[in-house]
């Protein structure tokens, strides 16, 4: 993550970190990792974040975090290295900045009890905190934020007597600033208390130190009494380095609480600081910038000059790009002969025994002695001025040395006596480690100073973008080519453009590609080919590919879903058929070319018969619709429209206009509507008639339809999705038919009616009514225990070969032999052509390629594999 302070480096790095903690699945062991990379973010925060004028909570420490992954992609450890922690911002910020987070946090947080034993009083009353006057935050609340920092302490294993140490020397850190013109014993006590340390040896750092004089062979240590500016800087040497040891041991823990005995894979997260330019700038800023400037050196090194190199390796003619190789600049700051800026500062420490108003002097005389004719160095007469790839900074002179060359500081630090070129073997150290890895980067563009939402200053914008090397990057990518591939996974990918690659495209590579780019019609001045890869210019060339193979497998899937769906289609129909034919099996006979029709549902063509919609609810579904004949009391037939909803069913007849405009003309009418779960029964004979009745509490409906079969599965299906029961079929050939009140005085009543089917001659049933009741005569039909039969196929017989005839079965063709490897190390697929496979695996190889990426088969399936990863059988 790069960009300037206040970007959102820190931010964009913990959503990195929260959301592989969140899709990765695991044990016990899994979790617990899990949990302490989310955990040590507020931790390490509370310890290494402040308030800056630019960011309410910037990270004033770099972090490189490690997340080791299983062979399985679970993470099952971690480790965290820090680099350059801010300590000076313990004793001194700038105006409208905080100290660390810690320090508030403990103030507002903290218990009575605790507040009791470790002296704890109000933010003001500490002039470490009170000297820029910033106390409150927006958007942070120092109060519950101390209580995730105890959580997180808790999570990562830190005892319960650990976490008071770490509390009372945060809080001794805050009771240390000291006047060195009251008494120091009575002042000293309590600091001395939560130090754990005897306040008069205290006492004797603070106010002298030993200076060894050698006379010959003699050597005589003195103790030399400080003055006042000596004994402060002494006092916050010691608040400094107490802060730095209490973060070093935090990462520590968190690190011992992911520790893995062995590393397979990872994924570092590096979070740094943003190049810094104040308008005063010491030392620390100079080591910010350096670690920046090393890491703008890796960022050119695997992109922009890779690039154009790759292009002379695969022999592709392309513009060349001039582009700021800031090797100058590091060179300038880290080179030993000549001797680099970190070189001269360390040699001028090495030569210091105390601080004195002349060392930031000599510096300064040294570097414009050596290097004054560097063209990225300038002096001035209160500092020196460096041309860093994003801009030029002046470094004040004033205090430069201080924060490497107090007397208190080389005595803690007295295992690292070259202090600034341990600084230098930090950064080359993390850069041996990044450049291990496949980068990817993520630049963050802070867009104002004002930290409001919405508010886009061009200007600012515009100078990110040009020094974070964004201008340079894109020049090079559109001058140059913006995708490339090797021929064969370029191939793989593209296969289904033509049936001459697919599956397989069989013969040279090279020619394989030109191939598919000619399917798509594309121009010569888009893609070259390299040696190994296929190199293409515009986007929009590699976006007309991928939507051609886009629409290709959209062609096939259609295919896919349309036979699908056909298939369940066929057996739902099926279903249907079988299900109506067993409504009726073994109680009525059926007719002949009854029992194999079709189901057609709609036989009067609803949708464009809006005279008939207009009586059915708005969107209402039709199951069945077609002409019947309704028989009266009479037993007079009339035609009506059947129609069966999911809810209703239907009887729609037509009537002559007696009034109005329309008077004469024949308009259709809604005789009658029955909801599907009052039906009570459905009546039918034993012969092969195509009459029934529906019962209804009300009255009762004789009607005669070829399609009955198929209304009635209809109709007992929503039946029982109404009424979950089944539907009543009632089976005889004496059938009562009640009728409908017609309010005709003393005709009012309803009365009933018989239907009584005998034996006659013939399928067309003969009607014969009377007053009281129909007799229907009709021949017989097919048995009642007939089913439909399958449809034969229309292929013959004979042109099958007789089981078990012929001269006996030859024996099978021998496998062919292929050369086969065994993988030494697991592998996961990372594209769909890819193959994955186990350490110890067999795989059948198929195609080697000099490239490196192997075809094979593994467990039926066929893909590209590394072919470092397996040696041959």
């Amino acid at each position: 993550f790069s960009g300037e302070s206040g970007a959102g480096k820190t931010v964009a790095a913990k959503y990195i970190m929260g959301y592989i903690s969140r899709v990765s699945g695991g044990g016990p062991r899994v979790q617990h990792v899990k949990d302490i990379i989310l955990q040590s973010n507020p931790l390490l925060e509370a310890f290494g974040n402040a308030k800056t004028v630019r960011n309410n909570n910037s990270s004033r420490f770099g972090k490189y975090f490690e997340i080791q992954f299983s062979s399985g992609g679970e993470p099952d450890g971690g480790k965290i290295s820090n680099f350059l922690l801010e300590k000076s911002r313990v004793v001194m910020r700038n105006p409208g900045e905080r100290s660390f987070h810690i320090f508030y946090q403990l103030i507002e947080g903290a218990s009575g009890e605790q507040k009791s034993s470790l002296g704890i009083t109000s933010l003001d009353y500490y002039s470490y905190l009170n000297q820029s006057g910033s106390y409150k935050v927006d958007d942070i609340n120092d109060k519950s934020d101390f209580q995730e920092t105890m959580h997180a302490m808790d999570v990562i294993g830190i005892s319960v007597e650990d976490r008071a140490m770490v509390l009372q020397i945060v809080a001794g850190v805050l009771s240390s600033l000291l006047s060195f013109l009251s008494c120091l014993l009575t002042v000293l006590a309590f600091p001395a208390f939560l130090l754990g340390i005897d306040q008069n040896r205290l006492r004797e750092k603070l106010t002298s130190r030993k200076m060894d004089s050698k006379w010959g062979s003699a050597v005589e240590s003195i103790d030399v009494t400080l003055n006042v500016e000596q004994a402060c800087y002494t006092r916050d040497a010691l608040s400094k380095a107490l802060h730095a040891r209490v973060f070093d041991y935090l990462v520590e823990s968190i690190n011992k609480a992911m520790v893995k005995d062995h590393q397979e894979l990872n994924i570092g997260v590096l979070d740094i600081y943003g190049f810094e330019i104040f308008q005063k700038n010491g030392f620390e800023q100079f080591c910010i910038n350096f670690v920046n400037e090393k890491l703008q050196q890796i960022f050119i090194e695997l992109t922009l000059k890779a690039e154009q190199e790759e292009y002379v390796q695969e022999g592709i003619k392309w513009t060349t790009i001039d582009y700021f190789n800031n090797k100058i600049v590091c060179d300038l700051i880290e080179s030993k002969n000549p001797p680099g800026i970190m070189s001269i500062l360390d040699d001028v420490c090495a030569t210091m025994h105390a601080v004195g108003e002349g060392a930031d002097q000599t510096m300064l005389q040294k570097l414009r002695v050596q290097i004054n004719t560097h063209e990225h160095f300038n002096s001035w007469n209160q500092g020196f001025i460096i041309h860093h790839y994003a801009g030029k900074v002046s470094y004040d002179a004033d205090g430069f040395l201080t924060p490497i060359c107090t007397a208190e500081l080389l005595l803690l630090l007295k295992k690292k006596k070259k202090k600034v070129l341990g600084v230098a073997r930090q950064a080359n150290d993390l850069v041996s480690t990044l450049m291990k890895c496949t980068p990817h980067y993520i630049r963050c563009i802070k867009p104002n100073e004002t930290k409001k939402p919405r508010d886009w200053e061009e200007s600012r914008v515009k100078h990110q973008v040009e020094y974070l090397g964004l201008k340079e990057n894109i020049r090079v990518r559109r001058a140059g080519y913006a995708y490339r591939r090797f021929f064969r996974k370029f191939l793989n990918r593209y296969a289904i453009l033509t049936k001459e690659s697919w599956p397989t495209w069989q013969g040279d590579e090279k020619q394989g590609v030109l191939h598919l780019l000619r399917s798509v019609n594309m121009d010569q001045d888009q893609f070259q080919l390299g040696r190994t890869k296929i190199f293409i210019k515009a986007p929009e060339s590699l976006f007309l590919l991928e939507e051609t193979r886009e629409r290709k497998f959209d062609g096939y899937a259609r295919t896919i879903q349309k036979t699908w769906r056909k298939y369940l289609a066929r057996k739902k129909y099926v279903q249907m058929r079988e299900e109506a034919s067993d409504l009726l099996l073994n109680r009525k006979e059926r007719r002949r070319h009854s029992l194999n029709r079709n189901f057609v549902g709609d036989y009067l063509g609803m949708d464009d018969r809006p005279e008939l919609r207009q009586f059915l609810a708005k969107r209402e579904k039709i199951d069945f619709a077609d002409k019947v004949t309704k028989y009266d009391r009479r037993f007079k037939g009339i035609k009506r429209d059947l129609i069966l909803t999911p809810k209703s069913v239907y009887l729609i007849g037509r009537e002559k206009v007696k009034q109005g405009p329309e008077k004469g003309q024949v308009t259709e009418v809604l005789k009658r509507r029955i909801d599907v779960e009052k039906i009570l029964a459905v009546s039918l004979s034993t012969m092969q008639d195509d009459f029934m009745i529906l019962h209804e509490q009300e009255y009762d409906s004789l009607l005669e339809s070829v399609f009955k079969t198929e209304f009635l599965s209809l109709l007992a299906r929503r039946f029982e999705e109404k009424t979950q029961r089944k539907l009543p079929l009632k089976f005889n050939n004496t059938l009562e038919m009640k009728l409908k009140k017609e309010n005709w005085g003393f005709l009012s009543g309803g009365g009933s009616r018989q239907v009584v089917f005998v034996q006659g001659q013939g399928d067309m049933p003969v009607l014969k009514p009377s007053s009281k009741s129909l007799q229907v005569s009709v021949g017989p039909g097919l048995p009642k225990n007939t089913r439909e039969y399958e449809q034969t196929s229309h292929r013959q017989s004979a042109s099958r070969p007789t089981p078990g005839g012929g001269r006996p079965k030859p024996a099978p063709k021998p496998k062919p032999q292929v050369p086969q490897c065994k993988a030494l190390y697991a592998y996961d697929a990372q594209d769909t052509d890819e193959l994955s496979f186990n350490a110890d695996d067999i795989i059948d190889i198929i195609k080697e390629d000099a490239s490196g990426w192997w075809t094979g088969r593994l467990r039926g399936k066929q893909g590209l594999f590394p072919n470092n990863y397996v040696t041959k059988i």
